[in-house]
């Protein structure tokens, strides 16, 4: 498989850059007989669209998506499914500047030393436009496991130097920033105005939970549950870190504290995230990513052209001031697609083996 696809059994594949004509996926090992509707795409992929609030980029897709094939009378055939979304509202005047610029911490660099060549609208196929398609596929991929009685759901954990002061699941989905907590969605809105006006950005930290995952996912030694799920969250636009459980946290702990004992009534911490030995444990899988800042601003920096002179960039256009604002359901989608592969491989192998196991409840 090529680096555009992810998963084994249940493989995903896309294409499509920013501002070309289109985007779009393969989905490929999907099991037949799931009932779906292009109506069904829609929640998620809004729920990723930019120009939904003044804090994220103001370009505005319609983000409607074709069924090409795999679906037949309303039910998933076990055939590859295609999938494609129209891009209406790139803007591509806006970057003809930067034809031969070098943005800082952006991936034109490496495009051009891999390449040779780029395509400079929006970033083309590194932008995070392409996540549009791994929240489409991954609506198949919610479905299936919530029909298993897996539920898989995030929220932003931290945006800059703010963190939440209370949690509650059900203000996620009230407020523009998949933030816990009510009582701080103003103080956000006050924070991100004003780093707008400034023109420039800052990180955030996204979370995702996924309950009811039963114990048996996830194969040694090299496709452990928890480094493929790394490895999804990974690719990700601006992700530069991923903690599994109490993650980096680990660091600073005892052993003692660290260990998560278990009773016959169940677990009595989960430090590790619902993972061991890289198989699920029963537990909720739980990990976090880091998103760097917003490369694209409008503070003038130093960078090279094309021809290795140096040169003053200032990123025009429509961009998030905070990519993490809206990464949540991506992150989300990410965990689906790994848990589902996952779920059918361990079917694949194991059958019902493992049910004839004890099982030791989530929590004590």
């Amino acid at each position: 498989m090529g680096s555009n696809t992810t998963g084994k059994l249940f493989s995903v594949t896309t294409f499509g850059e920013s501002h070309g004509p289109a985007i779009g996926c393969v989905i490929d090992g999907c099991p037949p007989g799931i009932a779906i509707d292009a109506s069904e795409f829609t929640h998620d992929l809004s729920r990723r669209a930019t120009g939904k609030s003044r804090h994220t980029s103001q370009r505005r897709e319609s983000d409607q998506v074709e069924i090409l094939s795999g679906v037949y009378q309303g039910v998933t055939t076990g055939t590859p499914i295609g999938l494609l979304v129209r891009n209406t509202d790139a803007r591509s005047k806006d970057y003809a500047d930067i034809d031969d610029v070098f943005r800082p911490a952006h991936a034109d660099y490496t495009y051009w030393q891999k390449y040779g060549v780029r395509d400079p609208r929006g970033g083309g196929r590194s932008s995070a436009r392409e996540t549009t398609m791994r929240v489409a596929a991954a609506v198949l991929a919610k479905k299936w496991l919530a029909e298993r009685g897996v539920r898989v759901r995030g929220y932003l954990a931290q945006l800059g130097e703010l963190t939440p002061r209370a949690f509650d699941w059900e203000v996620v989905e009230t407020n523009p920033f998949f933030w816990p907590d009510g009582d701080m969605v103003e103080e956000l809105e006050h924070y991100m105005d004003a780093l707008r006006k400034s023109g420039d950005s800052v990180g955030a930290r996204v979370s995702v939970v996924a309950e009811g995952v039963p114990a048996g996912w996830g194969e040694p030694v090299y496709g452990k549950l928890d480094a493929e799920l790394a490895a999804a969250l990974m690719s990700i636009n601006a992700v530069k870190g991923v903690e599994i459980g109490a993650g980096f946290d680990c660091v600073d702990q005892l052993g003692t504290e660290h260990r998560d004992e278990m009773l016959p009534e169940g677990f009595l911490s989960n430090n590790a995230g619902g993972i061991l030995g890289g198989i699920s444990s029963g537990q909720a899988v739980v990990c976090s990513m880091a998103l760097k800042p917003t490369s694209s601003i409008r503070i003038p920096g130093r960078s090279v052209n094309t021809s290795g002179a140096p040169v003053e960039v200032v990123t025009k256009g429509r961009h998030d001031p905070c990519v993490g604002i809206r990464a949540t359901p991506i992150a989300e989608a990410m965990v689906a697609l790994v848990l589902m592969d996952q779920a059918l491989r361990h079917r694949a192998q194991c059958a019902d083996v493992g049910e004839m196991a004890p099982r030791i409840p989530p929590e004590a």
